[in-house]
Protein backbone atom coordinates (compact mmCIF):
# COMPACT_ATOMS: atom_id res chain seq x y z
CA UNK A 1 0.00 0.00 0.00
CA UNK A 2 1.31 3.45 -0.91
CA UNK A 3 1.99 5.81 1.98
CA UNK A 4 0.95 9.43 1.78
CA UNK A 5 4.25 11.19 2.55
CA UNK A 6 2.42 14.01 4.31
CA UNK A 7 0.79 11.54 6.70
CA UNK A 8 4.17 9.99 7.47
CA UNK A 9 5.73 13.37 8.21
CA UNK A 10 2.75 14.28 10.41
CA UNK A 11 3.30 11.06 12.41
CA UNK A 12 6.92 12.01 13.18
CA UNK A 13 8.07 14.45 15.84
CA UNK A 14 11.13 16.58 16.47
CA UNK A 15 10.95 16.00 20.25
CA UNK A 16 11.22 12.21 20.35
CA UNK A 17 11.77 9.18 18.14
CA UNK A 18 8.90 7.07 16.80
CA UNK A 19 9.56 3.40 16.08
CA UNK A 20 9.14 1.90 12.64
CA UNK A 21 6.62 -0.54 14.10
CA UNK A 22 4.52 2.28 15.57
CA UNK A 23 4.59 4.16 12.28
CA UNK A 24 3.59 1.04 10.35
CA UNK A 25 0.68 0.37 12.71
CA UNK A 26 -0.53 3.98 12.59
CA UNK A 27 -0.41 4.08 8.79
CA UNK A 28 -1.65 0.52 8.17
CA UNK A 29 1.39 -0.57 6.15
CA UNK A 30 4.45 -2.74 6.59
CA UNK A 31 7.67 -1.61 8.27
CA UNK A 32 9.41 -2.10 4.92
CA UNK A 33 6.98 0.33 3.30
CA UNK A 34 7.72 2.84 6.06
CA UNK A 35 11.47 2.49 5.53
CA UNK A 36 11.16 2.94 1.77
CA UNK A 37 9.05 6.07 2.14
CA UNK A 38 11.45 7.53 4.69
CA UNK A 39 14.36 7.00 2.30
CA UNK A 40 12.37 8.73 -0.46
CA UNK A 41 11.64 11.67 1.84
CA UNK A 42 15.30 11.91 2.79
CA UNK A 43 16.25 12.11 -0.88
CA UNK A 44 13.92 15.11 -1.18
CA UNK A 45 15.71 16.75 1.74
CA UNK A 46 13.37 15.92 4.63
CA UNK A 47 15.20 16.18 8.00
CA UNK A 48 14.48 12.62 9.15
CA UNK A 49 17.06 11.12 11.51
CA UNK A 50 17.43 7.46 12.42
CA UNK A 51 17.82 6.96 16.18
CA UNK A 52 19.50 3.64 16.98
CA UNK A 53 17.14 1.33 18.83
CA UNK A 54 14.33 3.91 18.91
CA UNK A 55 13.17 4.63 15.37
CA UNK A 56 12.94 7.95 13.55
CA UNK A 57 12.66 11.59 14.52
CA UNK A 58 12.64 14.92 12.74
CA UNK A 59 15.70 17.15 12.94
CA UNK A 60 13.31 20.09 13.28
CA UNK A 61 9.55 20.62 13.29
CA UNK A 62 8.04 20.29 9.83
CA UNK A 63 5.19 22.66 8.99
CA UNK A 64 3.32 21.61 5.87
CA UNK A 65 2.16 24.28 3.47
CA UNK A 66 -1.62 24.71 3.67
CA UNK A 67 -3.69 26.76 1.23
CA UNK A 68 -6.42 27.39 3.81
CA UNK A 69 -3.98 28.69 6.42
CA UNK A 70 -2.25 30.89 3.87
CA UNK A 71 -5.54 32.38 2.70
CA UNK A 72 -6.69 32.98 6.28
CA UNK A 73 -3.46 34.87 7.07
CA UNK A 74 -3.74 37.20 4.06
CA UNK A 75 -5.20 40.66 4.34
CA UNK A 76 -8.86 40.35 3.28
CA UNK A 77 -8.68 42.71 0.28
CA UNK A 78 -5.74 40.73 -1.09
CA UNK A 79 -7.43 37.38 -0.53
CA UNK A 80 -10.37 38.52 -2.63
CA UNK A 81 -8.02 39.26 -5.55
CA UNK A 82 -6.53 35.75 -5.71
CA UNK A 83 -8.54 33.27 -7.77
CA UNK A 84 -6.71 30.15 -6.50
CA UNK A 85 -3.93 29.03 -4.17
CA UNK A 86 -2.48 25.72 -5.35
CA UNK A 87 -0.17 23.76 -3.04
CA UNK A 88 1.69 20.83 -4.60
CA UNK A 89 3.60 18.10 -2.82
CA UNK A 90 6.17 17.81 -5.60
CA UNK A 91 6.34 19.62 -8.92
CA UNK A 92 8.90 20.48 -11.56
CA UNK A 93 8.69 24.23 -10.92
CA UNK A 94 6.05 26.54 -9.50
CA UNK A 95 6.87 29.11 -12.18
CA UNK A 96 6.59 26.51 -14.92
CA UNK A 97 3.21 25.39 -13.57
CA UNK A 98 1.84 28.93 -13.74
CA UNK A 99 3.30 29.46 -17.21
CA UNK A 100 1.32 26.37 -18.27
CA UNK A 101 -1.80 27.81 -16.65
CA UNK A 102 -1.31 31.12 -18.45
CA UNK A 103 -0.87 29.34 -21.79
CA UNK A 104 -4.08 27.36 -21.25
CA UNK A 105 -6.26 30.45 -21.30
CA UNK A 106 -7.16 33.69 -19.54
CA UNK A 107 -6.39 33.58 -15.84
CA UNK A 108 -6.79 35.92 -12.93
CA UNK A 109 -4.20 36.22 -10.19
CA UNK A 110 -3.12 32.79 -9.01
CA UNK A 111 -0.60 31.50 -6.46
CA UNK A 112 1.34 28.25 -6.71
CA UNK A 113 3.52 26.74 -3.99
CA UNK A 114 5.32 23.41 -3.66
CA UNK A 115 6.88 21.41 -0.87
CA UNK A 116 9.59 20.24 -3.28
CA UNK A 117 10.65 21.16 -6.81
CA UNK A 118 12.45 18.75 -9.11
CA UNK A 119 13.43 21.43 -11.63
CA UNK A 120 13.39 24.70 -9.73
CA UNK A 121 14.85 27.50 -11.82
CA UNK A 122 16.79 30.61 -11.00
CA UNK A 123 17.96 33.47 -13.17
CA UNK A 124 19.85 32.62 -16.39
CA UNK A 125 18.86 28.95 -16.22
CA UNK A 126 20.51 28.20 -12.88
CA UNK A 127 19.05 25.46 -10.71
CA UNK A 128 17.29 26.56 -7.52
CA UNK A 129 17.75 24.18 -4.59
CA UNK A 130 14.44 23.29 -2.92
CA UNK A 131 14.98 20.86 -0.02
CA UNK A 132 11.72 19.52 1.38
CA UNK A 133 10.49 21.89 4.07
CA UNK A 134 13.71 23.89 3.89
CA UNK A 135 12.64 26.32 1.19
CA UNK A 136 9.65 28.45 0.36
CA UNK A 137 8.90 28.07 -3.36
CA UNK A 138 6.26 30.68 -4.15
CA UNK A 139 5.00 31.85 -7.54
CA UNK A 140 2.31 34.37 -8.47
CA UNK A 141 0.60 34.75 -11.84
CA UNK A 142 -0.45 38.39 -12.22
CA UNK A 143 -2.25 40.03 -15.17
CA UNK A 144 -1.40 43.52 -16.40
CA UNK A 145 -3.57 45.67 -18.64
CA UNK A 146 -0.50 47.36 -20.09
CA UNK A 147 2.13 45.76 -22.28
CA UNK A 148 5.45 44.17 -21.40
CA UNK A 149 7.29 47.32 -22.39
CA UNK A 150 5.77 49.09 -19.37
CA UNK A 151 7.11 46.56 -16.84
CA UNK A 152 10.73 47.73 -16.61
CA UNK A 153 11.99 47.43 -13.05
CA UNK A 154 9.40 44.84 -12.02
CA UNK A 155 11.94 42.45 -10.46
CA UNK A 156 13.26 45.31 -8.29
CA UNK A 157 9.73 46.11 -7.11
CA UNK A 158 9.27 42.45 -6.19
CA UNK A 159 12.52 42.60 -4.22
CA UNK A 160 11.22 45.55 -2.20
CA UNK A 161 7.98 43.66 -1.46
CA UNK A 162 9.90 40.55 -0.35
CA UNK A 163 12.01 42.53 2.12
CA UNK A 164 8.81 44.02 3.56
CA UNK A 165 7.27 40.55 3.94
CA UNK A 166 10.42 39.28 5.65
CA UNK A 167 10.34 42.24 8.03
CA UNK A 168 6.68 41.44 8.81
CA UNK A 169 7.96 38.07 10.07
CA UNK A 170 10.77 39.67 12.12
CA UNK A 171 13.46 38.81 9.55
CA UNK A 172 15.46 42.00 9.23
CA UNK A 173 18.88 43.28 8.16
CA UNK A 174 18.37 42.22 4.55
CA UNK A 175 19.13 44.14 1.38
CA UNK A 176 18.89 43.84 -2.39
CA UNK A 177 21.59 43.04 -4.92
CA UNK A 178 20.56 44.18 -8.38
CA UNK A 179 18.66 42.85 -10.23
CA UNK A 180 16.94 40.07 -8.28
CA UNK A 181 18.77 38.79 -5.20
CA UNK A 182 17.85 39.27 -1.55
CA UNK A 183 20.96 39.14 0.65
CA UNK A 184 21.68 38.95 4.37
CA UNK A 185 25.14 38.96 5.94
CA UNK A 186 26.57 39.25 2.44
CA UNK A 187 25.02 35.92 1.38
CA UNK A 188 22.02 35.02 -0.75
CA UNK A 189 18.82 34.52 1.24
CA UNK A 190 16.26 34.61 -1.57
CA UNK A 191 16.05 34.84 -5.34
CA UNK A 192 13.48 36.28 -7.72
CA UNK A 193 12.61 35.09 -11.22
CA UNK A 194 10.13 37.12 -13.31
CA UNK A 195 8.87 35.66 -16.60
CA UNK A 196 6.58 37.62 -18.90
CA UNK A 197 4.01 36.56 -21.47
CA UNK A 198 1.22 38.04 -23.54
CA UNK A 199 1.27 41.00 -25.90
CA UNK A 200 4.08 43.54 -26.01
CA UNK A 201 1.54 46.36 -26.26
CA UNK A 202 -0.85 44.67 -23.82
CA UNK A 203 -2.46 42.99 -22.16
CA UNK A 204 0.25 40.79 -20.68
CA UNK A 205 1.00 38.75 -17.58
CA UNK A 206 3.93 38.12 -15.27
CA UNK A 207 4.83 34.92 -13.47
CA UNK A 208 6.77 36.01 -10.41
CA UNK A 209 8.80 33.30 -8.71
CA UNK A 210 10.29 33.78 -5.23
CA UNK A 211 12.51 31.22 -3.55
CA UNK A 212 13.54 31.75 0.08
CA UNK A 213 16.12 29.64 1.92
CA UNK A 214 14.53 28.58 5.20
CA UNK A 215 16.81 25.74 6.29
CA UNK A 216 19.80 24.56 4.28
CA UNK A 217 21.76 21.43 5.14
CA UNK A 218 25.45 20.91 4.44
CA UNK A 219 24.68 19.17 1.15
CA UNK A 220 22.48 22.06 0.03
CA UNK A 221 25.16 24.62 0.85
CA UNK A 222 27.73 22.60 -1.08
CA UNK A 223 25.48 22.40 -4.15
CA UNK A 224 24.86 26.17 -4.34
CA UNK A 225 27.36 28.04 -6.52
CA UNK A 226 27.52 31.15 -4.30
CA UNK A 227 27.54 32.00 -0.59
CA UNK A 228 24.07 31.37 0.83
CA UNK A 229 22.33 31.91 4.14
CA UNK A 230 19.02 30.66 5.53
CA UNK A 231 16.33 32.08 7.79
CA UNK A 232 17.14 29.56 10.53
CA UNK A 233 20.65 31.00 10.83
CA UNK A 234 19.38 34.57 10.91
CA UNK A 235 16.70 33.77 13.50
CA UNK A 236 18.84 31.49 15.67
CA UNK A 237 16.30 28.71 15.17
CA UNK A 238 13.21 30.78 16.05
CA UNK A 239 11.53 30.13 12.74
CA UNK A 240 8.45 32.01 11.52
CA UNK A 241 5.53 30.02 10.16
CA UNK A 242 5.99 29.07 6.49
CA UNK A 243 2.30 29.65 5.87
CA UNK A 244 2.42 33.08 7.50
CA UNK A 245 5.49 34.03 5.46
CA UNK A 246 3.73 32.95 2.24
CA UNK A 247 0.68 35.03 3.22
CA UNK A 248 2.79 38.10 3.97
CA UNK A 249 4.60 37.76 0.62
CA UNK A 250 1.25 37.59 -1.17
CA UNK A 251 -0.10 40.60 0.72
CA UNK A 252 2.97 42.80 0.21
CA UNK A 253 3.37 41.71 -3.39
CA UNK A 254 -0.21 42.45 -4.45
CA UNK A 255 -0.03 45.91 -2.88
CA UNK A 256 3.27 46.61 -4.66
CA UNK A 257 1.97 45.35 -8.02
CA UNK A 258 -1.13 47.55 -7.81
CA UNK A 259 1.07 50.56 -7.15
CA UNK A 260 3.55 49.57 -9.86
CA UNK A 261 0.77 49.24 -12.46
CA UNK A 262 -0.16 52.86 -11.80
CA UNK A 263 3.23 54.52 -11.28
CA UNK A 264 5.86 52.23 -12.78
CA UNK A 265 9.21 51.74 -11.06
CA UNK A 266 9.89 55.45 -10.53
CA UNK A 267 7.74 55.53 -7.37
CA UNK A 268 9.86 52.73 -5.85
CA UNK A 269 13.25 54.23 -6.68
CA UNK A 270 13.85 55.75 -3.23
CA UNK A 271 12.69 52.60 -1.44
CA UNK A 272 15.02 50.51 -3.56
CA UNK A 273 17.90 52.91 -2.89
CA UNK A 274 17.58 52.32 0.86
CA UNK A 275 18.00 48.57 0.27
CA UNK A 276 20.64 48.77 -2.50
CA UNK A 277 23.72 46.78 -1.46
CA UNK A 278 25.72 47.64 -4.57
CA UNK A 279 25.53 51.44 -4.50
CA UNK A 280 28.97 53.00 -4.18
CA UNK A 281 30.80 49.69 -4.44
CA UNK A 282 33.34 48.52 -6.98
CA UNK A 283 31.68 45.93 -9.21
CA UNK A 284 32.39 43.88 -12.29
CA UNK A 285 29.83 43.78 -15.07
CA UNK A 286 29.82 40.70 -17.33
CA UNK A 287 27.83 40.97 -20.53
CA UNK A 288 27.99 39.22 -23.90
CA UNK A 289 31.36 37.68 -23.15
CA UNK A 290 32.96 40.94 -22.01
CA UNK A 291 33.78 42.20 -18.54
CA UNK A 292 34.01 45.78 -17.30
CA UNK A 293 34.85 47.19 -13.88
CA UNK A 294 33.14 50.25 -12.46
CA UNK A 295 31.40 51.79 -9.46
CA UNK A 296 27.71 51.07 -8.92
CA UNK A 297 25.77 54.34 -8.80
CA UNK A 298 22.24 53.20 -8.00
CA UNK A 299 19.45 52.69 -10.51
CA UNK A 300 17.54 54.99 -12.84
CA UNK A 301 13.78 55.59 -13.00
CA UNK A 302 13.35 52.42 -15.11
CA UNK A 303 15.33 50.22 -12.71
CA UNK A 304 18.42 49.98 -14.94
CA UNK A 305 21.72 49.74 -13.08
CA UNK A 306 23.91 52.83 -13.28
CA UNK A 307 27.64 52.11 -13.50
CA UNK A 308 30.28 54.83 -13.35
CA UNK A 309 33.48 54.26 -15.30
CA UNK A 310 35.71 57.28 -15.02
CA UNK A 311 33.53 60.25 -15.93
CA UNK A 312 31.04 58.16 -17.94
CA UNK A 313 27.76 56.87 -16.49
CA UNK A 314 26.42 53.75 -18.19
CA UNK A 315 22.93 52.23 -17.93
CA UNK A 316 22.84 48.42 -17.70
CA UNK A 317 19.75 46.32 -18.44
CA UNK A 318 19.21 43.32 -16.15
CA UNK A 319 18.58 41.00 -19.10
CA UNK A 320 22.08 41.55 -20.42
CA UNK A 321 24.45 41.30 -17.48
CA UNK A 322 25.54 39.51 -14.36
CA UNK A 323 27.13 41.33 -11.46
CA UNK A 324 30.01 40.14 -9.31
CA UNK A 325 32.12 41.87 -6.72
CA UNK A 326 35.23 43.26 -8.36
Amino acid sequence: MRIDPRQLLAALADTHAVSGAALAAALGVSRTAVWKQIETLRELGAPIQAVAGSGYRLGWAFEALDAGRIAAAMDAPVRSRISAIDVHWEIDSTNTELLRAAAAGPNGARICLAEAQTAGRGRRGRQWRSPLGGNLAFSLLWPFAQGMGALAGLSLVVGVAVTEALADCAIGDVGLKWPNDVLARGCKLAGILVELGGEFLGPCHAVIGIGINLRLGEFDHAAIDQPAVDVASLMAGAMPSRNLLAARIATRLVAALDRFATTGFAAFRDEYARLDLLAGRAIRVSARGEEHDGIAAGVDERGALLVRRGTALTQIDSAEVSIRAA
